[in-house]
């Protein structure tokens, strides 16, 4: 019995990859968008510097452990086996490029699999390359980089369990899902809502399939240590991201502004299709069984709403609203796609100066301006950015280690030797503890987040180099003051402008003592 029109022309075809090596035979089209995908990703990936979080992931990535205070362990760890040849953007970066171009493979066979044709596997995949917020979050090496690969692959891994009858598909599932917390938790709201989305379905069935309680005890298997090192440390994680969700209250704004800087990072001419997507599987027989995909989309977006999640938390659902509705759009005129296309490429081409490092820093300032694209802020973070936030906390780094290192060699031999490098924060701490290594710096030490966890590390702060602090509050604790240069770079963000750098001299209290009272977790 054919129940969703497609079931016995999917199983005449080949099953997996086979369908995408078959299409791409004869659609060069999709060839085309990964080799694109590659060449801007890879020919961008050094132009600027590593961000604030990129150096965060490296420091915390050279001290192997189970969890962190702000993330789970699996990002750290990639950043760490990037470098092991050298300090190198291009190299910290090159595993957010092969996630971009996989996604693109990914969504052509997804669109293959729930039934569409050759063009359906060339929109989806150019629809999930060329939107702005999913290039920017494989710009650079974040926690959120992976997420849109890895929530696509576990939605496929599903309808192809559904569709073909593949029960080991969910235990794949399992490992995907497990994997992915391993780099970011938010992958569980997504399949919590498909999972919603499935009992509420005719796709409940396989809730009594013993693979998927396979899968989810793998998942939970994978997710654990992480979870125990949590529990360790009193649950940090929750110290930092609850605040963080309570400021962002003032930033989300009412539903339709929400949605429209998601129709924004996602382009404005794909909207449409993300209707599309959502739609189709109550509407077209072809897509009934997929239709726990649309009640997830609709329950995952729900939840970031109303928990005032930032911006880019919802971005990785949105490559299967993309594949769904491309498979629901392959039957309007060949024109009409095409030029559907042609739109979309070129509102993202105008976007995508602002979502990759591709001008120089004084180019991009005149382009937002004359274009007037600048993204609002979408946290308190961003205000002020001179760029936008995400590409302005690559500037300023190396300086602010370069100036530290000159303070540091200014010192006699007999002060070098037992000074201390205090920092505000872990961008700051992090440049110094990166950058630092060829300058023979001291490891960095600093209050906030995984940094204060690591401790002063042996140093009692009787002598201390401090960036970004406040010397008249650190006046009260050290015998002398000296101000010795301050951070200086017009494209970093303001906060991270003109602070000062100077010297304490006879700290009354020792760090071991007060460092407890240093502690910021945000």
């Amino acid at each position: 019995m054919n129940l969703t029109g497609s079931v016995s022309a999917t199983n005449a075809r080949p099953r997996g990859i086979d369908w995408l090596r078959a299409d791409m035979a004869h659609r060069p089209a999709v060839w085309i968008t990964v080799l694109s995908v590659g060449i801007v990703h890879a020919a961008t990936a050094g132009r600027y510097d590593a961000q604030r979080n990129e150096l965060y992931f490296l420091a915390c990535g050279w001290h192997p452990d189970f969890g962190y205070v702000d993330q789970p362990p699996l990002v750290p760890l990639i950043a760490a086996t990037t470098q092991l040849f050298g300090i190198s953007t291009w190299m910290l970066r090159l595993p957010a490029t092969i996630a971009a171009v996989a996604l693109v493979f990914l969504a052509a066979s997804f669109a293959r699999l729930l039934g569409g044709g050759a063009r359906a596997a060339v929109f989806a995949a150019i629809a999930a390359s060329i939107a702005p917020g999913l290039a920017g979050l494989s710009s650079h090496l974040t926690t959120s980089t992976f997420e849109p690969l890895a929530w696509t692959g576990a939605a496929f891994l599903l309808v192809r369990a559904i569709r073909e009858e593949r029960r080991t598909d969910l235990v794949w599932t399992g490992v995907v899902a497990g994997a992915a917390m391993e780099a970011k938790w938010g992958i569980a709201i997504w399949l919590v809502a498909l999972g919603a989305g499935i009992v509420a379905t005719s796709s409940r069935r396989i809730l009594a399939w013993w693979q998927l309680w396979l899968g989810v005890v793998i998942a939970a298997a994978l997710f654990a240590p992480n979870l125990i090192w949590q529990w360790q440390h009193d649950w940090p994680f929750f110290a930092v991201i609850l605040p963080h969700l309570e400021s962002q209250r003032d930033y989300t704004g009412p539903f339709w502004q929400f949605e429209w800087r998601q129709a924004l990072s996602m382009n404005v001419v794909l909207a449409p299709l993300i209707v599309a997507g959502m739609l189709a599987p109550f509407v077209d027989r072809r897509l009934a069984d997929a239709r726990f995909l649309s009640i997830g989309f609709v329950l995952t977006t729900a939840f970031y709403f109303l928990q005032r999640g930032t911006n880019y938390y919802l971005f990785p659902v949105y490559p299967t609203m993309f594949i769904v509705g491309a498979v629901c759009c392959e039957r309007l005129n060949a024109w009409i796609t095409r030029g559907w296309i042609a739109g979309a490429i070129a509102v993202s081409a105008v976007f995508a100066p602002v979502a990759l490092p591709i001008l120089e820093p004084e180019l991009l300032q005149r382009y937002m301006q004359a274009t007037g694209i600048k993204p609002a802020p979408i946290e308190a973070a961003g205000v002020g950015a001179p760029l936008t936030q995400g590409l302005s906390d690559e500037f300023g780094w190396r300086e602010l280690e370069q100036k530290v290192a000159k303070a540091y060699r200014a010192l006699p031999l007999d002060e070098r030797s037992r000074a201390a490098i205090v920092a505000a924060n872990y961008g700051q701490a992090a440049a110094i503890d990166v950058y630092g290594k060829a300058d023979g710096l001291p490891p960095a030490l600093s209050g906030h987040n995984q940094y204060w966890l690591w401790g002063p590390r042996g140093y009692d702060g009787s002598l201390a180099i401090h960036v970004g602090g406040d010397p008249q509050r650190w006046q009260r604790g050290c015998q002398s003051i000296q101000n010795v240069d301050k951070t200086d770079n017009a494209f970093a963000m303001p906060y991270e402008n003109n602070r000062p750098i100077f010297i304490c001299r006879g700290i009354r209290v020792p760090l071991t003592q007060i460092w407890d009272r240093l502690r910021r977790y945000r």
